[in-house]
């Protein structure tokens, strides 16, 4: 394939069609078929290996689980602690109660440590109450 600059076509090339108006023009012929299968070959060999990609950086390692379990529970903790700090100095707390159910409602990962797990419980029970307890408050009122 081949393309003409912006100098465009001489007189002694006859044979080639004329300039397109936005300055440039590709030449036809059989030269175009052969380009293109490599070019086709090429860009699904890049999606597969892109797929493959996506695929290994979905794949989670129980090392990984175990740490985004532990930084969910210690962001309950620091949400639950916002919420006390909040009541303690007269404030309602909405920002903080917001905050705990935006966190509570997050996707916990599964880890096979009956330990951790039993822990994570705890605190996802203790922020569910807190939020149980806001609602009555506000029903109340």
């Amino acid at each position: 394939m081949k393309v003409t600059g912006a100098t465009g076509p001489s007189a002694s090339q006859g044979s080639r069609p004329a300039r397109a108006a936005g300055g440039f023009s590709v030449s036809g012929g059989s030269s175009a078929a052969p380009a293109s299968a490599p070019a086709t070959a090429a860009s699904v060999s890049g999606v597969a290996g892109m797929n493959a990609l996506m695929a290994l950086q979905g794949v989670e390692d129980a090392t990984e689980r175990r740490r985004r379990a532990v930084r969910r529970g210690s962001g309950l903790l620091d949400r639950l602690d916002e919420l006390k700090l909040a009541l303690l100095s007269g404030e309602a707390g909405e920002g903080a109660l917001e905050r705990l159910s935006r966190t509570l409602r997050e996707d916990r990962p599964e880890d096979a440590d009956p330990a951790l797990t039993s822990l994570l419980d705890q605190i996802d029970l203790r922020a569910a109450v807190e939020l149980a307890k806001a609602d009555l408050r506000r029903n109340a009122a």
